[in-house]
């Protein structure tokens, strides 16, 4: 939740200031809407990088809009793929490092390392001495860089299959001590690699990655970086955080601007805004359409099935006006009211939307008990398709 945000407005609210108020929760939305992120991904050919930057998008190697994936060097100068559906985050498909066109003393030079907010150096098998030049360059650059072993899963495959006695925790360990000795060897400090398997992003450190880089990252762009992240259970806790903090300010705008009466409530609603707001929460967890299918097809689950599991009204579906309203209509007066009192014992910033108004009180609550259910819908069908 933005503190100094909050305090503006409940200043506003307090001088019977509404229209201030609004304009305050507006600000601060368009401040995460506007912020940008780039993140660099370089590595060797092979290496996985492309399919990397096509996994943290969510698409398909096969997609159209997909980095070019192969084993030869695919990328003659940065390329960027922004976010399919938060554009302004955007991933830089760079070129491998030491090439003829890109020498490890110029790199950071010729790639325009000044517009990267971090840097990931991928490797699928050990890390060369121009990964080693480049993180070296980078940390007197004052960014951040992070070292990621890609393909783990072809490895486990391969000492399974070569292991009398084989442990997967015990493989994993000794891999990523590996990569540690031979990082130390060539004068890094304290290295920290994160092994990740690019088709199953669960699974290994991807977890442990993502959480570094979150504490090491500002606010606003921590939280525009976990909502443009795929979606598994850890990811789905994350996204719900950061879309639930925001609630407050989506229920001020929506409340003061009043377009539409809802019959029965005796309130008025910008509904369009609760459309595009809702929506957001249904592609966030992975529940229109289009994710529905990959979902379906990268896992070899009848998408029926993962349908079936699914409660809320909103998952699977597109998010009309008219779906909306009825879910508004579910909520009455006195239950927003009751939720509202107690809210302001548990969560302060609940009693602002008293002294604000009605519409604010019934949409806040609105659009956290539909919050509540899309977040729940996601577990249920992550658990459908992969088990976990």
């Amino acid at each position: 939740m933005g503190s100094k945000a909050d305090e503006e407005i409940k200043k506003a609210l307090d001088n019977n200031d509404p229209d201030l108020a609004a304009s305050i929760a507006q600000k601060y939305l368009e401040d995460i809407n506007n912020v940008k992120l780039n993140i660099a991904v370089t590595g060797n050919s092979g290496s996985g990088k492309s399919t990397f930057i096509n996994a943290f998008r969510g698409i398909d190697n096969r997609d159209e809009t997909a980095a070019p994936t192969g084993v030869v060097e695919t990328t003659m100068k940065p390329e960027s793929y922004p976010h399919p559906r938060y554009p302004n985050v955007i991933l830089w498909d760079l070129p491998g490092v030491g090439t003829t066109k890109f020498p490890a003393d110029q790199y950071l030079k010729l790639v325009g390392f000044e517009k990267f907010d971090f840097f990931i150096i991928i490797s699928a098998d050990r890390f060369t001495e121009n990964d080693v030049k480049l993180a070296q360059e980078i940390k007197k650059m004052g960014k951040k860089f992070y070292f990621i072993r890609s393909k783990i899963d072809n490895n486990l495959r391969d000492a399974e299959r070569d292991q009398r006695k084989y442990d997967e925790g015990e493989t994993l360990q000794k891999i990523r001590e590996n990569c540690i000795q031979g990082l130390k060897g060539q004068g890094v400090t304290s290295p920290q690699v994160f092994l990740v398997s690019l088709f199953d992003l669960h699974k290994y450190d991807f977890l442990t990655f993502l959480e570094t880089i979150e504490r090491e990252m500002p606010s606003l762009k921590r939280d525009v970086l976990i909502l443009a992240l795929p979606v598994c259970r850890s990811v789905i806790h994350k996204k719900k955080e950061v879309f639930s903090s925001q609630i407050l300010y989506h229920a001020l705008l929506s409340a003061f601007a009043a377009v539409i009466p809802v019959p029965r409530l005796s309130i008025a609603v910008d509904v369009d805004m609760l459309v595009s707001v809702v929506t957001t929460y249904v592609d966030g967890f992975g529940l229109d359409k289009k994710s529905m299918e990959k979902l379906s097809s990268d896992t070899q689950r009848p998408l029926a099935d993962l349908m079936e599991v699914m409660e809320c009204p909103l998952s699977g579906k597109d998010v009309t006006a008219e779906l909306v309203l009825n879910m508004l209509l579910s909520f009455s007066a006195a239950t927003a009211l009751l939720a509202a009192e107690k809210g302001s014992i548990l969560i302060p910033i609940v009693g602002l939307l008293v002294a604000a108004s009605l519409s604010a009180i019934i949409i806040y609550k609105f659009l956290s008990d539909t919050l509540d259910k899309l977040s729940v819908d996601a577990e249920y069908v992550l658990t459908a398709a992969v088990g976990i």
